[in-house]
């Protein structure tokens, strides 16, 4: 997907909005453990129910890893699923990857070419050579870890060296590695104070933004602070959205949320 289809459908659907996919088998509701793939009818029903308000879907891999073989395969049969039936929504991989070079190939095959996410989220720490792999591939999207929301974001990433916080000097760095064009970057919510000096370094880029909802973010501090011109926001929401209920009303539950959400971000577009 192109920047600009991303762009088209935010403001077709005056939102913004991301939905996390993390599927734990001991929160989904237990009716649906009866069920021959449950992850796989969790995300159908609250994709069937959400499509319409959100412009994104982010399955974070580690919640179908967790369980194996049928796990994999859950992942593979949620995003043929979005693919087939929504292909206007961007998916976005969020394995948090970066190793060497070849390794860096393989991780985005797997990712682009088999499982056609259009987009995977990436460490920097390795640096150049185990990003570009991924920037090499037209139409899908490297979404770099720049400033994160957990509490130990502050360990490294916004310590000073020369002058300058790490995360800027990534930033920064970033723009210097070949496609770039093609990056965007994590920023958590709960960091909202510093978008504007990141808006000074990227002021065009896509920031993928969690941590509004469950972990307490602020969705128009974001938005007065991150929004660029064409928008340049995914707000992230998971626990928020998807465990709304723990009933048969789940989907219909999630939906109200996402919709709640919507609204929000509408006003914000304006």
């Amino acid at each position: 997907m192109t920047t600009t289809e991303l762009i088209n459908q935010i403001r077709k659907k005056k939102s913004f909005l991301c939905i996390g996919l993390d599927v734990d088998l001991n929160k989904i509701p237990q009716h649906l453990l009866k069920e021959e793939d449950p992850i796989f009818a969790f995300n159908k029903a609250i994709i069937d129910a959400t499509h319409h308000l959100c412009v994104a879907y982010k399955p974070n891999t580690a919640f179908y890893e967790a369980y194996g073989l049928k796990g994999w395969k859950a992942l593979e049969k949620t995003i043929k699923y979005i693919n087939e039936k929504h292909p206007e929504i961007f998916t976005i991989a969020d394995a948090k990857r970066g190793d060497i070079g070849n390794t860096s190939t393989m991780y985005a095959q797997a990712f682009f070419e088999d499982l056609a996410f259009d987009s995977v989220t990436v460490a920097p720490y390795m640096g150049k050579d185990s990003v570009e792999p991924f920037l090499a591939f037209e139409n899908k999207h490297t979404i770099l870890l720049a400033l994160t929301s957990n509490a130990g974001a502050f360990d490294f990433q916004t310590k000073t060296v020369d002058g300058k916080e790490l995360y800027k000097q990534v930033l920064e760095t970033s723009k210097t590695w070949k496609n770039s064009e093609n990056l965007m970057y994590v920023v958590g919510a709960t960091k909202a104070e510093y978008l504007a000096d990141i808006r000074e370094i990227v002021p065009d880029s896509f920031l993928l933004v969690p941590g509004v909802g469950a972990q307490g973010g602020n969705l128009q501090d974001v938005c007065k602070y991150g929004m660029s011109e064409n928008v340049g926001l995914l707000i992230n929401s998971s626990r928020g959205i998807i465990y709304a209920s723990g009933g048969e009303d789940f989907a219909a539950a999630a939906a109200s949320k996402a919709e709640a959400l919507q609204k929000e971000m509408a006003v914000e577009l304006g």
